[in-house]
């Protein structure tokens, strides 16, 4: 079932994990190409110094302000393309970053594999019948861990675990979407998962309630 506008309303710090498991899905012509999702990266307004949105509004950054449930394409590095997908409220600009899906690690190496470029920029996702997300029930163990590539975000942004992969193993180490979705509505932050380190070390954070979650 394709995701309905309730999904996007969400701000990026929950949609970014609840994706993990959906269907990016993609229509060439007669054919249909569903791919699951399986890393996410949440940039959560003007006051994430990690968001292209820390500037303000901008031509290319507009869309950012729209309701949820469009994308957002640009261009890094004068090269690869990648595909956001925009969060939130209308005048919240909240996107995440869709860095992996099964078989294409990477954000570039998804939307070479899918044909997505500007063109597909601010599509709307609930009606479109080129690019749409669908959910089939689907809601893995993951991990969070911090961003990756914002060496220009202040120390703080920096450290916030809004990176979410998909965990194969499972084990202590994972959570699920549903579970760290209602321990954050009881106020339990995100900063008991897992912190992966970019050799792919695992280490886990010192204990706090929320590493209960995990064992």
């Amino acid at each position: 079932m394709r995701l309905e506008a309730a999904f996007y309303a969400q701000s990026a710090d929950v949609a970014a994990p609840g994706l993990l498991g959906k269907l990016l899905c993609r229509r060439f012509g007669r054919k249909e190409v569903r791919l699951r999702i399986t890393e996410t990266e949440a940039y959560c307004g003007e006051a994430d110094t990690a968001c292209h949105a820390r500037r303000g509004r901008t031509a290319r950054t507009a869309v950012m302000y729209e309701a949820g449930g469009r994308t957002y394409v640009y261009l890094c590095y004068g090269m690869h393309e990648m595909l956001n997908i925009v969060t939130g409220p209308e005048g919240s600009p909240e996107a995440v970053l869709v860095r992996g899906v099964e078989g294409h690690a990477g954000p570039d190496r998804l939307t070479r594999a899918l044909d997505i470029t500007r063109a597909l920029n601010r599509e709307n996702l609930l009606e479109s019948k080129r690019l749409w997300i669908e959910d089939d029930g689907s809601s893995p163990p993951f991990i969070a861990s911090p961003r990756i590539g914002i060496a220009y975000a202040s120390a703080e942004d920096r450290a916030r675990l809004w990176r979410f992969t998909v965990c194969e193993g499972g084990g202590r180490d994972c959570v699920r979407a549903e579970l760290l979705k209602k321990k954050r509505a009881e106020g339990v932050s995100y900063e008991v998962c897992v912190n992966i380190h970019e050799s792919g070390e695992r280490l886990t954070q010192p204990r706090t309630p929320d590493s209960e979650l995990m064992r």
